[in-house]
């Protein structure tokens, strides 16, 4: 075992390399190029065994991964944002393949308008469409997420392809020490791909149920993908026990830290979930009992994880990284179903949406959110959902909207709207590092 300073996609690379991958369909997209250039490197450099082949769109390139994972060989590739929703299509298709391959997907926002930097939009896009998904805090993660994803996939009780997210440019482009483990130690932890009776071969035909005339047929195999799905629970269980006896890192479904004896909790997923550790530590070295729960298995669901450390809990602060238009945090929605008529539900389940298009949580925003939760704890009132945005950064932007609207006045009149008060929905807080205020 080897320990190198590699990035979030360097980290990727190196995961399908020690898994042996076969076939690499590729297409480039900002943030994520990096992992097919790399992995080209090396199979061009003689370093790495398999083919990499560029295609014309991701459309094409998941079509061809799924294709190749149909007859047999072990496949890797990789997208982010604009990319995902390109190929959304053909995500849905080969999930109903039952063809089990993992892409790495590099989260990066959803125009419009238009941003490199990321949150996690494009993959909530994808949580419905078959795909297994776990995602990444760290580089070290990123690479051990990658290995277990194959074998969870592979499992004769899934068979189901896996999405491995991480952040980009804060994961993506940032260098960290990553353990590179013995490739020996890998093969023996990740057995050949078999691929059972998933192998399409010329000389022995037989239907994949891909093409079905009726509703009955169709039901029947869309939801036996859903039991294979919710099977995936346990797979990856014991795929994460195997993975600690062999390597010595032990990567639960969901972590949590400092839930024992806590009193609030924060939830999220990606790498801000690192900045929210670090809140944690420095509000209990003040005499606070907060913790942090951190999904990596989203899909499935982790519900049964997800209660038992939550039942008793005074509240819970959730922060999504994303936005469900009309409806609000998608982490939230969908832990407030997985709590819903449970015993000891923890009373206030509070929602805050940040880190869109890459933006900073600061440490002052976390103590805020538990305060806030606190505060609807003692009240008895859960708080609507809120934006984590400063005044400041309301000045800067409505600043911008007046230089803009100056320029299409000088270029001719155009139909405005008028914008009275700042909406209370997104309650701002004060510059950044002071605390929130609900003044207008």
């Amino acid at each position: 075992m080897t320990r190198r300073l590699l990035t979030g996609n360097g980290a990727a690379a190196w995961g399908a390399r020690l898994a042996r991958v076969d076939y690499v369909p590729a297409f480039p997209i900002t943030p994520q190029t990096e992992i097919i250039e790399t992995l080209a490197g090396w199979i061009d450099a003689g370093e790495m065994p398999g083919r990499t082949v560029t295609l014309e769109s991701e459309h094409s390139m998941i079509t061809a991964a799924g294709a190749a994972a149909a007859t047999g060989v072990r496949v890797f590739t990789a997208t982010s944002s604009q990319g995902l929703l390109y190929g959304m299509e053909m995500v849905y298709t080969v999930a109903g393949w039952r063809a089990p391959f993992v892409m790495i997907n590099v989260s990066r926002g959803l125009a419009s308008p238009i941003t490199l930097e990321p949150d996690h939009n494009d993959i909530m896009a994808a949580r419905d469409s078959g795909f297994l998904q776990i995602h990444c805090s760290t580089c070290q993660e990123v690479l051990d997420s990658v290995l277990m994803a194959y074998r969870l996939g592979e499992d004769h009780r899934v068979r189901l392809p896996v999405i491995v997210n991480l952040d980009g440019f804060y994961l993506s482009f940032t260098r960290e020490p990553v353990e590179l483990p013995d490739a020996q130690a890998v093969a023996g932890f990740l057995s050949p791909y078999d691929p059972e009776s998933t192998r399409f071969r010329a000389s022995a035909p037989n239907s994949q149920a891909v093409a079905v005339l009726g509703s009955s047929p169709y039901s029947y195999f869309r939801y036996e993908s859903h039991l294979a799905a919710l099977n995936a629970a346990a797979v990856f269980d014991e795929t994460a026990a195997a993975f600690a006896e062999t390597f010595g890192r032990r990567h639960q479904a969901v972590e949590a830290y400092r839930c024992d004896d806590a009193e609030i909790v924060l939830v999220m997923i990606g790498s801000f979930a690192t900045k929210a550790r670090q809140a944690v530590d420095q509000l209990r070295a003040a005499g606070q009992a907060v913790g942090l729960l951190r999904p990596r298995l989203l899909r499935p669901f982790p519900a049964e994880h997800l209660q038992r450390v939550l039942s008793g809990k005074q509240g819970v602060a959730v922060i999504d990284q994303n936005i469900s238009m009309g409806m609000g945090g998608v982490l939230h929605a969908e832990l407030a179903a997985a709590l819903y008529g449970k015993p000891q539900v923890p009373p206030v389940l509070a929602s805050f949406i940040g880190g869109l298009g890459g933006r900073d949580i600061s440490p002052q925003e976390f103590f805020e959110m538990v305060a806030v939760t606190r505060k609807a704890v003692e009240d008895g009132v859960t708080p609507p959902a809120r934006l984590l945005y400063t005044r400041e950064e309301y000045r800067e932007v409505r600043k911008l909207q007046a230089i803009a609207h100056q320029e299409r006045k000088e270029l001719g009149p155009v139909n405005t709207m008028k914008t009275s008060a700042l909406p209370s929905q997104i309650r701002p807080g004060k510059a950044r590092g002071e605390k929130f205020s609900d003044s207008k």
